[in-house]
């Protein structure tokens, strides 16, 4: 029996399932008992609307790791009643439960509570495991926007709403309040005192590239002396225009590229093109990565696991 002090970096559906798969593979591996995992979550999509302070990729990973998702977390009778009374904006398509926790978490942070102290008390009320823990990349707000243009010029909007837009192709994106920020507590720590860094396979720009713009944490990850393996993304949806921003291949070879001296093992995909720079020990998966079933995300997240504990430093 070998436990392991995990670290996750996280963010989007696709890093919540596949934060999900490793949690599960680490509870069903006898030779990992003992083990923790910590998640750093990315805080860039968060937003406040309706005098709400919403935090999606966080409300999404607890919800994920809850042994037991609530009856509300597709529930729409707020989001109905919004668009009843013609409550602006129209975009977000919030459900009861995250109307539920921000409730919550904005009442907390009205009274000075940390975004991490927020988070770790809703994680325990929806039952995460003690051994699991959530971690915000900083307590300090943070909010990215894609900058648009048309013939009037340029314009931002919130990557939420962009996102949830036609579509179209933003310049660039900033991120209002990154420069500000500090780690989270907790942040440093996990990174110091991990076995083994994963990189889940989130959007490496919008996602991931928040979380490691939080000033110290790109040097943490780079100095630290356990393996950082990152995994493919494969054909992420928004992959294409955050990919193209930075000049990148808009594929799992051009995401790999924006973690150039970071990664000590990657777990491509089979689709994945060949890639035109260096890499890092690379492990092929023997079929598409998919988070499609909780199956399939263990499956993903035990072999990125294990190419960091076997192969990445090989």
């Amino acid at each position: 029996m070998v436990p392991m002090h995990i670290c996750v970096l996280s963010g989007g559906p696709g890093g919540a399932a596949f934060v999900r798969g490793l949690v599960d593979h680490v509870a069903g591996s006898g030779d990992l008992a003992g083990s923790t995992v910590s998640v750093i979550v990315n805080t860039g999509d968060d937003i406040s609307l309706w005098g709400l302070r919403l935090c999606p990729d966080l409300d999404r990973h607890v919800e994920a790791l809850s042994p037991t998702p609530t009856a509300a977390a597709s529930g729409d009778v707020v989001r109905r009643g919004l668009d009843d009374l013609g409550a602006e904006p129209d975009w977000y398509p919030i459900t009861d439960a995250e109307v539920a926790a921000s409730l919550a978490r904005t009442s907390w942070l009205a009274r000075g509570d940390g975004l991490a102290e927020v988070t770790e008390r809703l994680a325990r009320r929806r039952g995460v495991p003690e051994w699991v823990r959530v971690l915000p990349m900083s307590d300090v707000p943070v909010e990215t926007h894609a900058v648009l243009e048309d013939d009037e010029g340029q314009h931002a909007v919130h990557v939420q709403e962009w996102q949830r837009g036609p579509g179209r192709a933003p310049s660039r994106f900033v991120v209002a309040g990154l420069d500000r920020a500090t780690p989270a507590p907790g942040v440093l720590e996990a990174l110091r005192g991990t076995d083994v860094v994963l990189l889940a396979p989130s959007d490496p720009v919008l996602s991931l590239g928040i979380v490691l713009g939080v000033p110290g944490v790109r040097d943490a990850v780079r100095g630290t002396t356990a393996p950082v393996v990152g995994t493919s993304p494969g054909g992420l949806p928004s992959l294409t225009a955050s990919l193209a921003a930075l000049g990148e291949a808009t594929d799992g070879t051009g995401a790999r590229n924006v973690y150039e001296g970071l990664l000590d093992g990657w777990l491509a995909d089979p689709q994945d093109p060949a890639p035109t720079r260096s890499t890092p020990p690379t492990s092929t998966a023997a079929e598409p990565i998919t988070l499609a079933s909780p199956e399939a995300a263990a499956r993903t997240a035990a072999r990125a696991l294990e190419l960091g504990r076997t192969g990445a430093h090989a």
